[in-house]
């Protein structure tokens, strides 16, 4: 006999869970609302005026958001492209081409992500500054490019082992090159996953704090949330309300972009269907 109470319960639970999820960003769209000169850090949780428009171009202008807001956007476009191609080409070259050893052609790349990114700070900053990249626009895309192609990598060669070898046999039949087959047929069909690996990558690339700090220093290159970090200082700090409107106005734009591209992200998380 089924169960019919065991409906109101899962909605009531699941109910309370996506009120603690929103709880954090009530909060912050709230307080970054407030108006600068009346905020009272008792009243957090209550609504007090609408000043958030004030509040975005007060962080726009402290901050200097305006070029960096270009510089990462070159970066969260140029480098998750640059590293899904290379990733595709990985996978393809491991999996259709059958490359000798590609498994562990498959670990070598895949083994960037196994150490933590703070382990290789110090020689990636020696090697940049040696070589003339820091702080320059070309070493910003290819560090996030080199830092996206393994978990890229990673998936196309999933995915491609779900495409039967027929398919990769008729095309060399039918006379096509290893470059037209990849083109014509592998891409397309992996577009949903590669879709979805550039909105992964791009988010990652906007949301990045670390190597921004660590590899850029001028106002055209640095990354936007390094910059964003200027809000927020022991001496001579923005309000609260400027920061939190600052945070939340750098975070429309992967926000924008998951929700314009749902479902293409919907389907390439189905890896191997197609």
């Amino acid at each position: 006999m089924k169960n019919t109470s065991s409906g109101p319960v899962r909605t009531v639970v699941l109910a309370v869970l996506g009120l603690i999820w929103l709880a954090p960003v009530y909060l912050l769209v709230v307080n970054a609302a407030k108006p600068v000169d009346g905020y009272d850090a008792a009243t957090v949780w209550k609504p007090d005026g609408f000043s958030l428009f004030a509040n975005f171009a007060d962080a726009w202008d402290k901050a200097a958001l305006g070029g960096t807001v270009l510089a990462t956007t070159l970066y969260s476009v140029v480098a998750p492209v640059l590293a899904v191609l290379i990733g595709a080409a990985a996978g393809y070259a491991i999996v259709a081409l059958r490359l000798k050893h590609g498994f562990a052609w498959f670990v070598f790349i895949f083994g960037g992500t196994i150490f933590p990114l703070q382990m290789v700070l110090m020689p990636l900053f020696s090697g940049y500054a040696s070589s003339g990249l820091y702080d320059t626009k070309l070493g910003m895309v290819l560090v996030y490019t080199a830092i996206s192609v393994p978990f890229s990598a990673f998936v196309m060669r999933n995915f491609f082992t779900g495409i039967a070898r027929s398919v990769f046999e008729a095309a060399v039949v039918d006379g096509g090159s290893l470059f037209r087959i990849f083109r014509s047929i592998y891409l397309p069909m992996a577009g949903s996953a590669l879709a979805a690996i550039f909105i992964l990558q791009a988010t990652f690339v906007w949301n990045d704090l670390l190597l921004g700090l660590t590899l850029s220093q001028s106002d055209t290159v640095r990354p936007i949330m390094p910059a964003l970090t200027g809000l927020q200082s022991t001496y001579g700090g923005a309000a609260l309300p400027t920061v939190l409107a600052g945070g939340l106005l750098v975070s429309l734009p992967t926000v924008v972009l998951f929700l314009a591209a749902q479902r293409f992200f919907s389907r390439g998380l189905a890896l191997g269907q197609f």
